[in-house]
C-alpha cells in the first residue's frame, strides 16, 4: 500500500521549513520530483481487487508502485506550496472563468500572498496537481464524485448544471500552446479537466461562424516558482535512455506491439533490458513527463517525445501516417455505478484524434485535442465496436496500445551487466561547514557524470559537473558564496551510467 499524504494546515514558515528539509531527506534530490498519482487501489478490467502478487493477472500497476507522495503546505494566505516541485500555487478560485488571453493578462496584475510573479501554469506544471484517487463522473448519475485534485487544499467547483455546463465543465487553462491545430482549424491551447481527469487542447481563440461564435472559458490557478518539467536526457547507448532530471529510465524504442491493458502491465514487468528486469508500466504522471510540447506531426512531422527517442510509425483510423497512444498502470476510474475500473489513462504522443459529426450526420476525423494529450481507453474488447468512438468528441477507441517502459535510476533491480558497484560520493572534512566544501566522488564507469547541488525543495542551484568522466575517485569543491545562497541543507547528487547517490551538506555560513 502507498504511504498516506503528510498535510500540513496553516503551519508556520518554521514547521515548513522543518516539514521540507525532512521530505528532503528521504529524496532523491533530482531538480524534477514527479508527485505520485495517488492511486492507492488496485483495478482488474471492472472493478477494485485485492493487489495481486508478482505472477499474477494485473500485478504491476500504479498502486503497486511508490513515488514520492502528494505533499502540500497550506501558507495561510491564499497560497498553497506544493512540497514536492517546490511550486507555489493559487489556492482559490477567480470569480469568473477566463478566455485563454485574460488567463495569460491576468497574470500581470495577479498580487495574491503578496507576490507579483505570477504566471500561469505549463501544462506540466498544472497536471502535476492531477490526482488519480478522483473518479471520473462521465456517465449516466453517477454518485460519490471524487475530484482529481486535493480539495483539502485547493478550491474546486464542477460544471454549473443549473447555467447549462456539464458537471465536467471544470477545465483549467495552461500557458502551453499546441503545435497545430485542433477540430478542423483551431488555435489550441492545452488544458487539465481537474473533473474527469484528462489533459486536452482547447480552442484558445474565438471559434465557430459569425452570429454563431463561441470563445471558450476556463479556470485560472496560477503559479510561481521554479522552472518545473525540463528533462536533461542521456543516451545510455544500450537500448535505454536515462533523464537525468528525474531519475527515471527509459526504454530507449517501443516494440512496435499494441496489448490491452492485462498484457501492456505483463510485457513491462517480464521486460529484461540493458540488464536490468526492474522494469515497469510508467504511472501516468511518469509518462506525462517525457512528452515535448514543442513537437507535433502536424509542425514537426514528428512524435511529441525528443527525437533520442523512437516510436513506431502507426497507421490511424483514417489511413493517415500517425503515432501511437502509450498505455500507463494508472487506472481511469470512473464513478459509481458506471465503468468503475473499465478505463486506464493512455498519453497521446501523435494526434488525439476524434470522430466529429457534421451537420449533415456524417463523420469526419480529425485531430480533436492534440499530441500530448491525455485520455482513456477501455482495457480490453474490441475497437472494432467503437466504429465512431466514445464521448463528446468521438475519442478514438484503440484498446491496443503501445508500452514504453521505466525504471528508477536507483531502484532495486539486478545489477547492470558490468557487475561494478554503484557511484560513491563522500565530504571531506567538516560536515556542517562555514564555507568551501570539497567533496569525492567515486565513478565506477567512464561515461557521463552528472554531479549537482540542490537546495532543500529541490532545485539545483549549482552544477559541479555535467561531462564525461573517467572511471575512479575525482576529486571537487563547492563554495556556496559564489552562487549567493543562504545557509540551510543542501543535497548533493551524483548520478552515472550505473546509478545514482545522494548525500547532504549543511551549510552553516561565516559563524
Amino acid at each position: 500500500m502507498k504511504p498516506k499524504r503528510k498535510q500540513w494546515f496553516g503551519v508556520s514558515p518554521c514547521l515548513i521549513l522543518l516539514a521540507i528539509l525532512t521530505i528532503a531527506g528521504d529524496s532523491p534530490g533530482y531538480s524534477y520530483v514527479i508527485p505520485d498519482t495517488d492511486q492507492s487501489l488496485c483495478y482488474d478490467t471492472l472493478d477494485t481487487i485485492s493487489a495481486p502478487a508478482a505472477g499474477d493477472p494485473f500485478f504491476g500497476q500504479d498502486a503497486q508502485y511508490e513515488s514520492p507522495a502528494p505533499s502540500y503546505a497550506d501558507n495561510g494566505d491564499g497560497t498553497v506550496t506544493d512540497l514536492n516541485t517546490g511550486l507555489m500555487w493559487q489556492q482559490g478560485l477567480p470569480s469568473e472563468k477566463m478566455s485563454w488571453d485574460e488567463a495569460v493578462a491576468g497574470a500581470d496584475t495577479c498580487s495574491i500572498g503578496g507576490y507579483d510573479d505570477w504566471r500561469l501554469p505549463t501544462i506540466k506544471e498544472l497536471y502535476s496537481l492531477i490526482l488519480f484517487s478522483g473518479t471520473d463522473p462521465s456517465g449516466p448519475d453517477p454518485v460519490n464524485l471524487v475530484p482529481f485534485i486535493d480539495i483539502e487544499y485547493f478550491e474546486f467547483e464542477y460544471g454549473d448544471t443549473l447555467s447549462g455546463e456539464r458537471l465536467i465543465d471544470a477545465q483549467y487553462w495552461s500557458s502551453t500552446k499546441y503545435l497545430g491545430l485542433t477540430m478542423g482549424g483551431d488555435s489550441t491551447a492545452f488544458g487539465v479537466n481537474f473533473a474527469d481527469g484528462r489533459i486536452k487542447g482547447y480552442p484558445s481563440q474565438e471559434v465557430g461562424p459569425p452570429g454563431r461564435d463561441f470563445l471558450m472559458t476556463s479556470f485560472v490557478r496560477y503559479v510561481r516558482g521554479n522552472d518545473y518539467g525540463e528533462n536533461q536526457y542521456v543516451n545510455n547507448g544500450n537500448g535505454t535512455v536515462t533523464d537525468l532530471a528525474t531519475g527515471l529510465m527509459w526504454q530507449q524504442s517501443d516494440d512496435g506491439t499494441g496489448r490491452n491493458w492485462e498484457d501492456a502491465l505483463a510485457c513491462a514487468e517480464d521486460l529484461i533490458l540493458a540488464g536490468y528486469d526492474d522494469w515497469r508500466l510508467p504511472d501516468v504522471h511518469e509518462l506525462q513527463s517525457i512528452v515535448d510540447y514543442t513537437r507535433s506531426l502536424q509542425e514537426t512531422n514528428s512524435p511529441a517525445i525528443d527525437p533520442i527517442f523512437s516510436c513506431t510509425q502507426i497507421t490511424d483510423e483514417g489511413g493517415n501516417i500517425n503515432y501511437g497512444f502509450y498505455w500507463t498502470g494508472t487506472t481511469h476510474a470512473g464513478a459509481v455505478p458506471y465503468n468503475t475500473g473499465t478505463y486506464a489513462a493512455y498519453v497521446a504522443f501523435g494526434e488525439a484524434l476524434g470522430w466529429l459529426m457534421t451537420p449533415d450526420s456524417t463523420y469526419v476525423l480529425t485531430d480533436v485535442h492534440g499530441a500530448g494529450a491525455q485520455r482513456s481507453d477501455p482495457k480490453c474488447g474490441d475497437p472494432d465496436e467503437y466504429p465512431y468512438g466514445h464521448g463528446p468528441q468521438g475519442d478514438v477507441i484503440r484498446i491496443y496500445n503501445l508500452v514504453r517502459c521505466c525504471r528508477n535510476v536507483d531502484g532495486t533491480g539486478i545489477e547492470d551487466t558490468t557487475d561494478n558497484e554503484g557511484p560513491g560520493l563522500h565530504i571531506i572534512g567538516n560536515n556542517p561547514f562555514t564555507s568551501t566544501v570539497t567533496f569525492v566522488c567515486t565513478v565506477p564507469v567512464s561515461g557521463l557524470v552528472d554531479l549537482t547541488v540542490y537546495d532543500s525543495v529541490g532545485r539545483a542551484v549549482h552544477t559541479v559537473i555535467r561531462s564525461n568522466l573517467n572511471s575512479g575517485d575525482h576529486c571537487f569543491s563547492w563554495d556556496p558564496q559564489n552562487d549567493q545562497v543562504n545557509a540551510g541543507v543542501y543535497l548533493l547528487r551524483l548520478i552515472t551510467t550505473s546509478g545514482a547517490t545522494t548525500i547532504k551538506a549543511v551549510y552553516t555560513g561565516s559563524l
